[in-house]
């Protein structure tokens, strides 16, 4: 594995690979790799040939009380976390690197699906995301990138402006990967205690709840919404934000179950904020529950 810090260093090398008929995945993080990470890199690693990895923790997605100076970093851990896991390039600029005028001027902005859920609370974050994704899809280049779907918005949303922009660019959602307890994996996890970590299942507990009254045959979607919210409220080092259904394509927001739709749900634990969410398919009768899959489960494919 190489570490690169300059964007046209990382270009050519992403360009020469083409050049020899290799295909370029790319996995865009913000460092501090757990176990859903190294999902993507094995994802990429499984269906692609040049396995580009980039640490960047991106200070124009974080509103100015946000965490970005606490945000957990560990370069030589995950280094050794990619190395492991077979990654051929390792992108870590520096911020002057990625903005050396500063916080740019261009700003990439995707309506609608920007508007509710996360976006409700942290209205600079997904302009943040889609410039400094473009900005990479950009760098890098024609290549398969890979996404998790635990920030089921920022996929829906970087999927979009891809299309939107008809940039060179397959973006493939991964499933959300959960820890043993059922506590979808998250680097912001490192900041709870002992006691919040315990509190942080009920969110996993209110989404399998609502999966079982699906499949119980409970269609409505703000039944299924109040289910989360008195699940969450009896647990109380757990503030939630928000608990919606929403399309699984448009994020428009839901009142039936019917095709595919997310209930997404966002919530404080400590100083911690922490996001989840559940798939469910309605055909005919049946529903299908998608939470991802535990820590631990490898090979699990990349889907559209």
């Amino acid at each position: 594995m190489i570490t690169i810090a300059e964007i046209e260093e990382l270009r050519r090398d992403c360009e020469q690979a083409r050049m020899r008929g290799r295909t370029v995945g790319l996995v865009p993080t913000m460092g501090f790799f757990h176990e859903g990470h190294r999902s993507l890199m094995r994802a990429a690693r499984a269906a692609t040939d040049r396995v580009v990895v980039t640490l960047f923790v991106n200070p124009t997605q974080f509103g100015p009380n946000e965490d970005l100076a606490a945000y957990p970093r560990d370069l030589a851990r995950d280094s050794d976390a990619a190395r492991d896991e077979g990654v051929d390039v390792l992108f870590v600029p520096t911020a002057a690197e990625m903005y050396p005028e500063g916080a740019p001027l261009t700003r990439v902005h995707v309506d609608r699906l920007t508007e509710g859920l996360c976006g409700a609370s942290r209205p600079v974050h997904f302009d943040g995301v889609t410039t400094v994704v473009a900005k990479l899809f950009s760098i890098v280049g024609r290549c398969e990138a890979f996404f998790g779907r635990k920030d089921y918005q920022q996929l829906a949303v970087v999927q979009q402006m891809t299309r939107d922009l008809n940039l060179p660019v397959e973006v493939r959602g991964c499933p959300l990967v959960r820890e043993p307890d059922g506590v979808a994996m998250s680097s912001r996890n490192a900041y709870l205690d002992a006691n919040e970590r315990q509190a942080a299942r009920v969110l996993s507990e209110s989404l399998r709840a609502v999966g079982d009254a699906a499949m119980a045959g409970e269609r409505d979607a703000s039944v299924l919404e109040a289910l989360v919210r008195d699940l969450v409220q009896r647990e109380p080092l757990v503030v939630l934000e928000y608990a919606e259904v929403r399309d699984a394509r448009t994020l428009e927001p839901r009142e039936k179950l019917d095709g595919a739709v997310v209930l997404a749900v966002a919530a404080s634990v400590g100083r911690a904020r922490l996001i989840d969410n559940v798939v469910l398919t309605t055909r005919g009768s049946r529903v299908e529950v998608d939470l991802g899959v535990l820590s631990g489960g490898r090979g699990t494919p990349a889907v559209p």
